[in-house]
């Protein structure tokens, strides 16, 4: 299978793109795991993994609201760094290789004394 190799414009397009990615990693005010789910009448529960265990919180509507915005960033999140994972192997994998300086043999070995 032959490797696909990268063109200067498609590298110089990557780089771009990462730099892009990069500035908007601090831009997220609140991160959190988990899922809000509604809890009847009025309440709200939090639920998510700590050490391969479920915990559950409840919550007020305010808190929820909050919460679920605080996941919403977390998956954006996820998204913008799986992003820039997938460039920095692409870059690494398809970027020509520069050609290895060919080193003649009239240099002496050293002794092994």
């Amino acid at each position: 299978m032959k490797k696909a190799i990268l063109g200067t414009k498609e590298i110089r397009r990557l780089k771009t793109r990462y730099r892009l990615l990069a500035s908007k990693l601090g831009d997220f005010e609140s991160l959190s795991q988990g899922s809000v789910l509604p809890q009847p009448p009025r309440a709200w529960r939090w639920t998510r993994k700590v050490r391969a265990k479920t915990v559950t919180r409840g919550l007020s509507h305010s808190q929820a609201e909050k919460m679920k915005q605080a996941i919403a960033n977390h998956r954006a999140l996820d998204k913008i760094i799986d992003e820039m994972r997938e460039i920095t192997q692409k870059l690494i994998l398809e970027s020509p290789e520069p050609t290895p300086i060919s080193r003649g043999r009239n240099h002496p070995k050293p002794s092994l004394s």
